[in-house]
């Protein structure tokens, strides 16, 4: 088996407050074999001198679109399938050139991207997919405009493809069961109103608790687990009376929904970059007045949102949203957590509470012999500039996933 020893390097494992210089580690086909602080003995080794940089996990971000490549999304209606694809993996492409070698596509993505990115005919991360996201009729994931009563065929309208519409227990059953015989890894319901959709109120309850348990039940039997999109608290309350796992977004939160949250072990994926961003850029893109002052309203809370979650105990996952053109922000979350958090917890939601989230850890987002040789060589240190991490991964010099280099720059 082929074998990769990096030397010279500084060690950042997230479980240590801080980077270790003085160590080997030893790849051995796609596994972290050996890490010492010691030489390490391998003959036949490639040795790759890492000139003192750090050697550092992937990144892991769970919550991104892969296949959302237009900001105002209706825009899709008019995107056949096959350019809806070659979008997807040229953005998977540059996630990957960004050092994140894993992500959990919150819906869009399929078993067919998936498999591209297993068979190595496109570049691209880890990915976990949730296929079509379900939300109810006139729902965050109705994208259908009011003068259109008929359904329309998802196999030439690419917006149609990413999502599912369901009303009913019954509905909800069905069309989680359809992701999950699409191979989906988790499920993704709506369970409030959203920013980037024209009609529904932010604060709007979007599924009964009847419907969530019947998404929440069908993933479980699965083996599999349900994510919600949710902002306020009591979407998230209703959201940990279903069972859901993940809430995506949650700017809203207030301190007894967290409180609920930790009690049950669920866990919060914030994206404050998106509205941020969205602030700044959407408009020129085609987002409405009406979603843009929806934005301003979670942008408002989303500091407060970390802040609380943290108070509480509640894991925090490291997510972007990103859609569109805005996508080269990705890396700019770290920068705007890192405003009310110490950046060790900032890159722990991107390595230790990611791999947690996809269910990998020990495999995913540690330096230890029997990880993934998922890694980063990386000109800094980020607990001490997240800086290095930015520019779309200009600073990182090898970007390493299953013991392959995906980029060599030394």
């Amino acid at each position: 088996m082929p074998q990769v020893l990096f030397r010279n390097v500084s060690l950042l494992d997230p479980r240590w407050e801080e980077a270790r210089g003085g160590h080997e580690v030893l790849v051995e086909d796609d596994t972290i074999r050996e890490v010492s602080d010691r030489p390490i003995r391998a003959p036949v080794a490639r040795v790759v001198d890492g000139g003192k940089r750090t050697l550092m996990p992937g990144l892991i971000d769970c919550h991104v679109h892969t296949m959302h490549s237009e900001v105002y999304v209706n825009r899709l209606e008019t995107m056949p399938l096959t350019l809806m694809a070659a979008h997807g993996a040229e953005r998977l492409k540059r996630m990957l050139d960004r050092g994140f070698t894993t992500v959990r596509d919150a819906g869009g993505a399929d078993w067919g991207i998936k498999s591209a990115i297993e068979a190595g005919l496109v570049p691209g991360p880890r990915l976990f997919i949730s296929g079509r996201s379900i939300g109810p009729t006139g729902g965050h994931n109705d994208r259908n405009r009011r003068t259109q009563t008929e359904p329309v065929c998802g196999c030439c309208n690419a917006m149609v493809f990413l999502r599912s519409i369901a009303d009913g227990a019954d509905e909800v059953r069905k069309a989680a069961r359809e992701q999950l015989r699409q191979g989906a890894d988790q499920v993704k319901l709506m369970v409030s109103g959203g920013v980037a959709s024209p009609y529904d109120p932010l604060e709007s309850r979007q599924f009964t608790v009847e419907e969530m348990s019947a998404g929440v039940e069908e993933a479980k039997a699965f083996g599999r687990y349900a994510l919600a999109h949710a902002y306020t608290p009591e979407a998230i309350t209703r959201a940990m009376t279903a069972g859901v796992r993940t809430i995506e977004h949650g700017n809203l939160v207030d301190a007894p929904a967290a409180a609920l949250m930790a009690s049950k072990g669920a866990y919060m994926v914030p994206n404050l970059v998106a509205y941020v961003v969205m602030k700044e850029r959407a408009a020129s893109y085609g987002m409405t007045a009406d979603m843009l002052e929806k934005n301003d309203h979670v942008l408002q809370s989303g500091y407060a949102e970390l802040e609380l979650c943290r108070e509480a105990g509640v894991k925090m996952g490291y997510g972007s949203d990103l859609l569109g053109a805005l996508e080269n922000e990705q890396s700019r979350e770290f920068l705007i957590r890192r405003e009310v958090m110490p950046a060790i917890d900032v890159l722990r939601s991107a390595t230790l509470v990611g791999a947690e989230i996809v269910r990998r850890e020990g495999r995913l987002g540690i330096v230890e012999p029997g990880a993934y040789a998922d890694l980063l060589l990386v000109d800094g240190d980020p607990l001490r500039d997240f800086g290095c991490l930015q520019d779309s991964g200009a600073h990182i010099h090898a970007i390493m996933k299953g013991g392959r280099f995906h980029k060599y720059a030394l």
